[in-house]
């Protein structure tokens, strides 16, 4: 039982400078407590795997500036109502967010292509830095349509550049245009508050703090990420936006909804309602 006390305890708690046990630091404490004269790694993993407990492994929480609770409660329900029900004829939805940092990271030998006998695509590991650019993209979530421009900063400035573009490019019997985006200033700040006072169908929706992942545009982002960035290799920037720019192009011509419905929003929920409870 003593090694099970010590595996529920942070190695920095048994004065050990250590971030998480093993089975060898495991052992190696026993045998300098003088707990035990002998013991292996294999035999500590054994206890171990008796008791369910793997110390060495780590699950990443965040603590929530935002209680759960009603606010949140609201807010989900506001998306779920944003991405399940059917939309009115002068209604647009628009997932909008913003992937940064992209880098061309030339390479200094070209990328070789796949061959036959399982050779795979080979990629010069070193590169050269010139520069980044900031994708601000908005997706239609009825059709999957990504409209994007890319730009070497990320402020507002830019932000309402996207939002004139959506102005410019929804026909005018849309008199209602729902943006979702995270809560990041760039969002909300003052500029562009003033810009949406002028522009009055566009209504402004919010997801909950560290609920990113609610955005539907970061689900097209993982596939862009996949399908073309997963081997940057690109002469320059000016290269990287083209090539970006070309991708959205393709995409559009197959694009196709992502398929959110009321029960993909149910853990949420459930999470709000029983801190509703707790707090009751």
């Amino acid at each position: 039982m003593h090694l099970v006390k010590l595996a529920c305890e942070l190695p920095e708690d048994a004065d050990r400078s250590l971030s998480l046990w093993t089975c060898a630091e495991l052992a190696r404490a026993l045998r300098e407590a003088h707990v035990v004269e002998s013991i292996s790694p294999q035999s500590v993993q054994r206890i171990l795997e008796h008791h369910r407990l793997k110390p060495w492994r780590v699950h990443h929480w965040l603590s929530p500036k935002t209680p759960w609770g009603e606010a949140v409660r609201v807010q989900v329900l506001d998306i779920c109502d944003l991405y399940s029900r059917p939309l009115e004829p002068y209604e647009r939805v628009l997932s909008l967010d913003e992937k940064t940092s992209l880098q061309p990271r030339t390479r200094t030998s070209p990328t070789r292509p796949p061959q036959p006998g399982l050779v795979p695509a080979r990629l010069e590991h070193e590169y050269i830095r010139k520069g980044a650019l900031n994708l601000f993209a908005a997706l239609d979530t009825r059709t999957g349509q990504v409209m994007g421009i890319l730009r070497r900063r990320k402020r507002q400035v830019e932000f309402i550049e996207l939002l004139e573009e959506i102005e410019r490019t929804t026909p005018a019997a849309i008199t209602i245009i729902h943006i979702l985006c995270d809560n990041v200033s760039v969002h909300h700040g003052k500029m562009v508050r003033a810009w949406l006072e002028k522009h009055p169908r566009f209504r402004m929706h919010f997801t909950p703090v560290h609920c990113s992942w609610m955005n539907q545009v970061e689900q097209w982002f993982s596939i862009l990420q996949r399908k073309r960035l997963v081997a940057p290799n690109f002469e320059d920037v000016v290269d990287l936006e083209a090539k970006i720019m070309t991708f959205i192009v393709e995409w559009n011509q197959v694009a196709h909804p992502f398929n959110w419905t009321r029960e993909s929003f149910d853990k949420v929920l459930a999470k709000c309602d029983a801190a509703l409870e707790a707090a009751a």
